[in-house]
């Protein structure tokens, strides 16, 4: 490739094993054409680029001291991990990054032997590696165990958790805290604010220059070192932040902070890490989007930019002129102006601020919206509390990330009946992120759940209808969920309806095959229809826009005019439409055939949803050549 043409140091570099063959003065030119590289390479095919760019240093410094992948390194999120992929055997491979059939976005055990465990939710990383060491101890095997955790992740309840058992143990364990003071939005909450006075302590500042001088002694002898760093753990008890460190009373020998940039010294504090036992915790800083001064600025918007200029940095815009909006913004939007109806509506979010669109709310009523950071439970139970003394919470969640917060629905929510409104986001298939962040899976575990009103709208209009209906509802726990991206309506501006709860909409009145549809793809079955007619083949469609409560008035008088039911949904196959609607023609023993269209019982990989709808059928022309079947027509 063409970078790799300027790139005399990369050029050499295909595993660990050749950083290894370099000398320490090579490394700082060995982490500017690494990231000259991902800069290059997301600029034409986008992906997560700011806290990639932030651990060039880090990863380069990791895997020159530790004997990887023999050693274990476990990454919190992939987002930080791409410098990681191109030096672990895919730089070859990394122009495929998340595209369809292409490398995954994230760290993925089955691709690689240097993914040593598979990330693409937060705060995962250091009960994997404490499993990983205690195992290591209990087999008899020595070898270091390191994770990489950003200031964001390690604020989520999980990480908290592991943190408090491997504080109470021996393992030899080294957990990397990667602060860049931001997530993907700002970084929210006490800790966050706790690692910014570390940061900043003028006591600390003077402290930590004794500890670096002894860290990055060139000469030293093994017993002298060890009582040295003895010393300097006791002394940071005492010194650090108001008299107390966080990470010493949870039981680490913790260090720092370090520059993240200054790879050589980095080299030479994880070379004296790896002769202290025990579990330890390394505070390096970092900047998210380092080296590209765009990404500098504007951290948030370049946590995935899209496509930019490799050398200025400018994010190339798309035309958006005449096409639909995103539904998180028409979500944003409504929610907005149910807010200014209502004093009482608030919005709550875990750390997912400007991908959910709140922030068209928080500009207006900052004192309304709240951002939990990355904690689905905390927020999903916060979000009853509110509802309980009077408030109306809108709690929006990525469908996948809600799975965390399971208990919490059924515990703190729909068994105490209380009305909080849960607005799904990224439900679906989402593209590129893959098989970590698709949301096969709501409509299957919520479904289970007494109590809740569950609903999917066909296109922003219906969303924003679902949104004032469960407004106005105020007795149940309602849900809506909406996919990631672009809808299909434009003209969707327009005063709110209130929806009847549970029932269905007749949208197409034909013959023979009558198709159930929830969510978006009703509009794909609508548009294949519509090209059926042209043929002669008349299929009804119906929008039943709620999966609980199931509109079996509905199911009954399709069942008496249609000889086959077509199930559509973008969920799994597993306890979602088609499984109500077989429970109920089963129960009822409804003499009709029912056939389905959904996600299979399979996780589906990444690549663009164009791709993957076309493996999965739900594109019109696989839908067109679906229904013809039921009409005797292939």
């Amino acid at each position: 490739m063409k970078i790799q043409n300027q790139m005399s140091l990369l050029n050499q570099i295909n595993y660990p094993s050749d950083i290894r063959k370099l000398d320490p003065a090579d490394l700082p030119q060995l982490c500017t054409e690494l990231r000259d590289f991902i800069i290059e390479q997301t600029a034409i095919n986008p992906g997560h680029l700011g806290a990639s760019l932030g651990t060039v240093e880090l990863t380069v410094a990791i895997h020159y001291v530790f004997d990887t992948p023999n050693d274990l390194l476990v990454w919190d999120v992939g987002h930080q991990a791409y410098a990681h992929k191109i030096i672990t055997g895919r730089k070859e491979q990394f122009y495929t990054n998340r595209k369809y059939k292409g490398i995954s976005g994230f760290p993925k055990m089955s691709e690689s032997e240097y993914d040593s465990f598979g990330a693409g939710h937060t705060s995962v990383s250091i009960s994997a590696l404490l499993g990983m060491s205690v195992a290591d101890r209990l087999n008899g095997k020595k070898r270091d165990h390191i994770a990489v955790i950003g200031d964001g992740a390690i604020g989520g309840g999980m990480a908290f958790e592991a943190l408090n058992h491997a504080g109470d143990t021996e393992e030899n364990m080294l957990v990397i805290l990667n602060d860049n003071h931001i997530a993907i939005d700002e970084s929210t909450g006490a800790i966050s604010k706790y690692l910014l006075e570390i940061t900043t302590s003028e006591h600390y500042i003077k402290f930590k220059k004794k500890l670096w001088q002894i860290l990055t002694m060139k000469k030293y002898r093994p017993n002298l070192i060890t009582r040295m760093i003895g010393g300097v753990a006791r002394l940071v008890k005492g010194n650090i932040v108001k008299d107390s460190n966080l990470f010493h009373h949870l039981g680490f020998n913790y260090f720092g902070p370090a520059d993240g940039h200054d790879v050589q010294m980095l080299v030479q504090i994880l070379t004296k890490l790896k002769n202290i036992n025990g579990p330890k915790l390394f505070h390096v800083i970092t900047v998210k989007g380092k080296g590209l001064l765009n990404a500098e600025k504007d951290k948030v918007k370049y946590h995935a930019p899209g496509f930019f200029d490799p050398e200025t940095g400018e994010i190339i815009e798309v035309s958006k002129t005449g096409t639909p909006p995103k539904f998180q913004d028409v979500f944003g939007t409504t929610l907005l102006e149910l807010a200014n109806q209502d004093e009482k509506v608030v919005g709550i979010t875990p750390a997912m601020l400007t991908g959910s669109s709140f922030t068209i709310m928080k500009k207006v009523y900052p004192e309304r919206v709240f951002d939990v950071g990355i904690a689905e439970q905390h927020a999903v139970t916060f979000s009853a509390g509110m509802a309980l003394n009077g408030l109306i919470p809108f709690c929006n969640i990525y469908s996948s990330f809600l799975q965390r917060g399971y208990d919490q629905i059924i515990h703190d929510v729909a068994l105490q009946k209380i009305p909080v409104i849960l607005c799904i986001d990224r439900a679906g298939i989402v593209g590129e992120d893959g098989p970590t962040h698709h949301g096969a899976f709501d409509l299957a575990y919520l479904r289970a759940i007494p109590n809740l009103i569950i609903s999917s709208p066909k296109d922003e209009i219906e969303l924003r209808n679902l949104m004032l209906t469960a407004y106005q509802d105020r007795k149940n726990p309602f849900v809506i969920r909406f996919p990631r991206g672009a809808g299909s309506v434009t003209d969707w501006v327009k005063p709110m309806e209130t929806l009847q709860v549970g029932k269905a909409e007749w949208i197409e009145k034909g013959n023979t095959l009558a198709v159930l549809a929830i969510g978006p793809l009703t509009i794909h079955a609508q548009q294949a229809i519509e090209k059926l007619n042209m043929e002669g083949m008349n299929p009804s469609l119906i929008n039943m826009r709620f999966l609980k409560p199931l509109d079996t008035e509905m199911i009954d008088l399709v069942s008496k005019t249609h000889t086959h039911l077509l199930t559509i949904e973008d969920g799994t196959e597993k306890g979602g439409l088609f499984s109500a609607v077989s429970e109920y023609i089963s129960e009822k023993n409804i003499p009709v055939q029912l056939d389905h269209l959904s996600i299979p019982d399979h996780f589906v990989e990444h690549g663009d949803i164009a791709s993957l709808y076309r493996d999965l059928g739900f594109d019109v022309d696989s839908m067109i050549q679906l229904f013809k079947k039921y009409y005797g027509r292939d």
